[in-house]
């Protein structure tokens, strides 16, 4: 059985099984990334539900694992060279992952740099600016006078749906291949819903992007790992 009492977050969210990945996360659209590819790669796993809010997040147990305060996280007990790995940053974890199984990251060098790429785009640029969008367009940030900023991230948004509708022309996947690059990207795509802005962002006037989404979801790995660990608990 692991040890890993070295992780001090094991003592406000216990491992009923040690041997597995222990996942600390909330289903967002970061947090469902791992929960996502867990289940499409068949690693066995156990999900703790770490609440967005400072009380979880700002808990020292929690900043012990991630000092960035963000889910997700996790724990592999059996990280390289047998030893146990903490990681934070979902990016860094899908890569994790895939490298781990060899699943969902491309067959060769130039598949792998194309997976990645795309992985890129999504942390740099719809994570981030769709995240801003919600502030400025449903929650705190809409009471705004000033239209300066929710007109920003709605044309950035704009701008981030139409590179993804071009690269999508002919593709069923972002990168060509079902891969981490889609398990990263699909989620935030979605999230659009969540803060109401489809129309505002054009999203239901474009073709390939909606299928795109839809097409996600109906994998069952997705469809169940959307909702991992419960938002209610």
């Amino acid at each position: 059985m692991a040890d890993l009492s070295a992780f001090p977050i094991t003592s406000r969210w216990p491992a009923s099984d040690p041997s597995v990945i222990q996942l600390y996360s909330f289903p967002t659209p970061n947090g469902v990334k791992v929960s996502i590819a867990l289940e499409e790669m068949g690693l066995a796993y156990e999900a703790h539900r770490v609440t967005l809010a400072d009380a979880d997040v700002q808990s020292p147990e929690f900043l012990s694992l991630n000092p960035n305060n963000k889910i997700p996280a996790i724990i592999d007990p059996d990280g390289p060279g047998g030893a146990p790995i903490g990681l934070f940053e979902s990016g860094a974890i899908l890569i994790y992952l895939a490298e781990k199984t060899g699943k969902l990251i491309g067959r060769n060098t130039a598949e792998k740099a194309k997976v990645i790429q795309w992985l890129m785009f999504q942390m740099g640029g719809v994570g981030p600016m769709f995240g801003q969008l919600g502030f400025f367009y449903k929650f705190a940030g809409a009471g705004m006078e000033d239209p300066t900023a929710r007109d920003r991230y709605i044309g950035e948004a704009r701008r981030l749906l139409a590179v993804v509708e071009k690269q999508l022309d002919g593709r069923d996947w972002i990168a060509g291949e079902y891969s981490i690059a889609d398990i990263a990207l699909a989620p935030w795509l979605n999230a659009l819903a969540f803060y109401e802005a489809q129309e505002v962002t054009g999203f239901d006037d474009l073709r390939n992007v909606p299928d795109y989404v839809a097409r996600f979801f109906a994998r069952p790995a997705a469809e169940k790992g959307r909702d991992i660990p419960p938002r209610e608990g």
